[in-house]
Formats: structure tokens, sequence, C-alpha cells
């Protein structure tokens, strides 16, 4: 596995490592196709013998060529959604095309690593799947790079959007060489204390 660059840091990892261990998921969703991916595949053969994850990609071609080096597990599914460019409260932003279409089941881990960062309002799509949720829904969401001005928008966002749904929830930060924010409903919430 590597760690760093476009991958999570090893603040990412452990945190990772943590909620696949200590709370064992039963639908993870997992936006962008890369290091994570490998490790929760490798969770779900070896220890989360009943999860299922979902994997949200831009790259067609990134796909083709994860798989000619890389094998997921069986309950691992990638699902390719190109890359658009839309409006976010004035903003240009990266989001992936027909995500709202092909992303419909609910899942209690959430990881945004992707799609590629946008200067404001940055990996947006999350926010659609908080405008769905239901006041009885319990999850966590994993966001990486929130030391960026566009994921604290989206940050932000979230956080208002949950409120407005009366959705308890915490917030736990984890700092590195970059930083990852953990949001998690009642029944998860020692998550953000990891």
């Amino acid at each position: 596995m590597n760690v760093g660059r476009w991958a999570g840091n090893y603040s990412f990892f452990y945190i990772l490592n943590r909620i696949l261990n200590d709370f064992q998921p039963k639908a993870i969703l997992d936006l962008g196709l890369g290091e994570s991916s490998k490790f929760i595949s490798a969770f779900l053969n070896n220890q989360l013998l009943e999860s299922l994850h979902t994997i949200v990609e831009q790259d067609a071609d990134w796909v083709a060529n994860f798989q000619k080096t890389n094998s997921l597990s069986q309950r691992s599914k990638i699902v390719c959604c190109p890359l658009v460019t839309t409006e976010v409260n004035g903003f240009l932003s990266n989001v992936y095309k027909d995500f709202n279409t092909k992303i419909i089941d609910k899942f209690d881990l959430i990881i945004v690593d992707g799609p590629f960062g946008s200067d404001r309002f940055s990996r947006y799509d999350v926010v659609s799947l908080i405008e769905r949720m239901e006041a009885t829904d319990e999850f966590i969401i994993l966001i990486d790079d929130t030391h960026r001005k566009g994921e604290q928008d989206t940050l932000h966002d979230i956080i208002c959007k949950l409120k407005v749904k009366k959705l308890a929830f915490s917030i736990g930060q984890y700092h590195g060489t970059k930083s990852n924010t953990i949001i998690a409903t009642k029944k998860y919430k020692l998550a953000t204390s990891l």
C-alpha cells in the first residue's frame, strides 16, 4: 500500500483502520478509487465478511489500469462516473456525472477522497447524500484534505444540512501533513475520538 501524495496520509489510514476494526460498517461508499479501496477490500476479504463496498471513480482509464495490477474483493464494486463541472454557490466545482442516479443506496461509512478537488465547494457530491438522509440514519463520514478551502466549504454545508435535518452528530478532526475530518451520528460518536 502507498501512503501520501494523492493517497491518504498516515492519520487517514489510522482512522480508517480503526473505523473498519471498531465499528465494522456493513455498507461502505468510497469516493475515489485508490489505496483506500485496496485497504477496505482487504478488510472485506479477511474481517468484514458481510459488508459491501461501492467505489465511485471518475476515470475509466484509471479503473482499467488499476484492475491490471490489483484485485478487489468480490463484494467491492466500481461505479464509473466521469468528472463534470457544475456551479455550487456561485463557484465551479468538479462533481461525478449521474452520481445521484447511480448511487442510491444508504451507507454507514462514507469516505470522501474524490473526485479531484476544486478550489471551492470541493467533492460536493457527498452533500446530495446528506440531503437524502433521514433522522434515523446512522453513519460515519470520513473526509480527506479538510485543510483545504474547498473541502472546508463542503464540510460547512454538510454541517448546516445535518442541523436542518435535526440529525445529532459529532465532529472529530485529525491532523498530520494533511487534515481529515470525521462526522459521526450518535451510534458512531466514539469514531470522533480515535
